[in-house]
């Protein structure tokens, strides 16, 4: 069975790239430019993952409306990306309106296009920021969404494998199946070295500590967020 994977390149969607992998299911990745801080950090991380995996179909798509339109600090230079808070529950700052519903769209079109039957995100609801299009009822309704919009015959369906996990057990399960996390890429400010400070360096970082285990990506600062 074929499958596309969304890989942003970031720890999640590796995680997931390593859960279908592991599955024995002929990939095919795609990954979403559009107009982020550190989309050419995402985009080397994509490739390296991919290269990791031997997956040959790949697709980069340009996605920059999401840019124009604006609206997130991950667009936006003239908004202050969201700094931890690993206790908040208000949407940050960095949430793009409406991105993943934009991502599964292309996807599924891709996926109709070269006969996949599978569609791979690397959401969390559990331990995430809050954005409202990581929760599990968001893809129950988008999978129906696809039934409708799609050929009787295609069959596509979206499996989130991560959804219900804390970003530890996440951690966990790409050590179990010898995911490559030094090719990963989470911070949303920076692309040489990962800030540390952002909501998604901390969230990577409390989660590698959880586990015990040091994150072998480089820091510009390495905070401890367990206390």
């Amino acid at each position: 069975m074929k499958a596309v994977v969304l890989l942003s390149g970031g720890m999640d969607s590796l995680v997931t790239t390593a859960i279908a992998h592991n599955e024995g299911l002929q990939l095919a990745a795609m990954h979403v430019n559009y107009g982020q801080r550190t989309w050419q950090r995402e985009l080397e991380s994509f490739r390296s993952i991919a290269g990791h995996y031997g997956i040959g179909e790949l697709l980069e798509v340009n996605a920059d409306f999401l840019g124009t339109i604006g609206g997130s600090s991950l667009t936006d230079h003239t908004m202050a990306v969201s700094g931890a808070d690993l206790q908040g529950t208000a949407i940050p700052t960095s949430y793009v309106p409406f991105r993943n519903a934009c991502f599964l769209s292309m996807a599924v079109s891709w996926a109709e296009v070269i006969g996949a039957q599978r569609l791979y995100i690397g959401a969390v609801e559990e331990d995430s920021s809050g954005y409202p299009d990581c929760r599990k009822v968001f893809y129950d309704a988008f999978n129906k969404v696809i039934e409708l919009g799609t050929k009787p015959e295609t069959g596509i369906e979206i499996l989130t494998p991560l959804i219900a996990m804390q970003k530890a057990g996440i951690v966990e399960k790409g050590m179990e199946l010898d995911a490559p996390f030094r090719h990963s890429w989470s911070c949303y400010k920076s692309e040489g070295k990962a800030c540390g400070v952002c909501d998604s360096c901390a969230r990577r970082l409390r989660a590698f500590e959880l586990v015990g285990v040091r994150d072998p990506i480089d820091y510009e600062v390495r905070p401890q967020y367990i206390h």
